[in-house]
């Protein structure tokens, strides 16, 4: 039997786009600290409200988005989405004291939001469905190139040349994503008048798809680990004397990834959701107790590989799961719902690991998150796992 094409010139257009974004979020985020410090002369609590901010923000701009992006239209909130995040990137150029920097952090925060909660539904419905765990896997690499590419190139700029150049840069990738943008098109929602009536209702509902909850839920677990490591393996490398091995962790995390997100998705779509997701847990569980471990640079960078197929895995497959236990009509619903629970334990993780870490030490925090990552392993069984017939979850209509 003949597959459905996957590399539609819309797939490409909008995996570029999404690439783009993520290039510029990761270019600005890795500095935002350090600029509020050095610049503003912020305290380093103040530079981490900046950094936190920002994902508060997003989250509840992912909220929104959710609710209404079928009834504005996908392209158009998209365009919403960009035009944001663009008022943001020029408003930094403006910024001279730091009350004003929170603002449009905020701003910036809420562009982000849209624009990638926008782009996460269009490839939703662009992908055909007896290919999505593949589909959203190749997509995913979009995040996953923008979080390796992204900081390096922040920080050369920061370092070598100025901020405003970082900026400058934002803005060059914002008119790339713009000129693209015009190409791309978007199959409308065909929703009933039924289905409308219901997503203008201001219930709970519209708001959240709870049949997202399970699976978005474990994602927070797993989520929450994961912030251990963006979140302290400098300060840790520094601690254990592996800062060399340290700067080219991310880069074989994202390779690993690369390498094997091919493969991944192709499985998830032939054998079923649980033959890739169980071996995700283990193998994530299995990266962070090496890194726990680690003495030598080869251990540090072994962890990485572990860490890479087994997060990455999980990441792109679960929400691949959110997106088929929806109706289609509530794919936006869908999507926005995972992505803002799921980037919870991200966005308040590295606050509470951060008081655990004096009492326990590194090493004995990152065991920890491994026995949280066999926890969520549980809770996926129970929630999703064991409901799959014959390896597959039946799509919803």
């Amino acid at each position: 039997m003949n597959k459905s094409r996957l590399w539609t010139k819309n797939f490409i257009i909008n995996t570029i786009i999404n690439f783009l974004i993520f290039l510029g979020y990761y270019s600005l985020m890795v500095v935002i600290a350090v600029y509020a410090i050095d610049q503003l002369k912020a305290t380093p609590s103040q530079a981490g409200l900046a950094a936190g901010i920002f994902i508060v923000a997003a989250l509840f701009s992912r909220i929104l988005t959710g609710r209404a992006i079928e009834q504005v239209g996908r392209k158009k909130m998209l365009y919403i989405g960009l035009m944001v995040f663009s008022i943001a990137t020029v408003l930094y150029f403006k910024v001279t004291y730091f009350p004003f920097f929170i603002i449009v952090r905020i701003i910036h925060g809420i562009g982000f939001g849209i624009s990638t909660t926008s782009t996460a539904t269009i490839i939703a419905n662009i992908i055909p469905q007896d290919r999505r765990g593949e589909g959203i896997g190749f997509y995913s690499l979009s995040v996953t190139l923008g979080s390796a590419i992204g900081p390096l190139i922040g920080m050369n700029l920061y370092q070598y040349v100025s901020f405003q150049a970082i900026l400058i840069l934002c803005v060059a990738l914002l008119v790339v994503i713009f000129v693209q943008s015009i190409f791309l098109k978007i199959p409308k929602a065909e929703l009933t008048v039924e289905q409308l009536d219901d997503m203008k209702r201001l219930t709970l509902n519209n708001f959240f798809e709870f049949k997202v909850l399970p699976i978005a839920i474990v994602a927070t677990l797993v989520y929450f680990s994961y912030s251990s490591i963006i979140g302290f393996l400098s300060i840790y490398t520094k601690e254990i004397n592996l800062v060399g091995a340290g700067s080219f962790f991310f880069m074989v995390y994202s390779l690993s990834i690369l390498i094997s997100r091919p493969l991944i998705g192709r499985l998830f779509d032939s054998k079923g959701e649980n033959f890739v997701m169980y071996p995700s847990f283990v193998l994530f569980a299995i990266g962070l107790v090496i890194l726990s471990q680690a003495h030598q640079g080869v251990i540090l960078l072994l962890s990485a590989v572990f860490l890479g197929i087994g997060f990455g895995t999980f990441a792109s497959s679960g929400q691949t799961i959110a997106i088929k236990v929806s109706p289609a009509h509530r794919m936006g619903l869908a999507t926005s719902t995972f992505l803002a629970i799921a980037e919870m334990g991200i966005g308040l993780g590295p606050y509470f690991l951060g008081l655990l870490i004096p009492v326990m030490g590194f090493r004995m925090l990152y065991l920890t998150m491994a026995i949280i990552a066999i926890i969520a392993m549980f809770g996926y069984y129970f929630v999703h796992g064991r409901k799959v017939k014959n390896g597959v979850t039946p799509l919803v209509d």
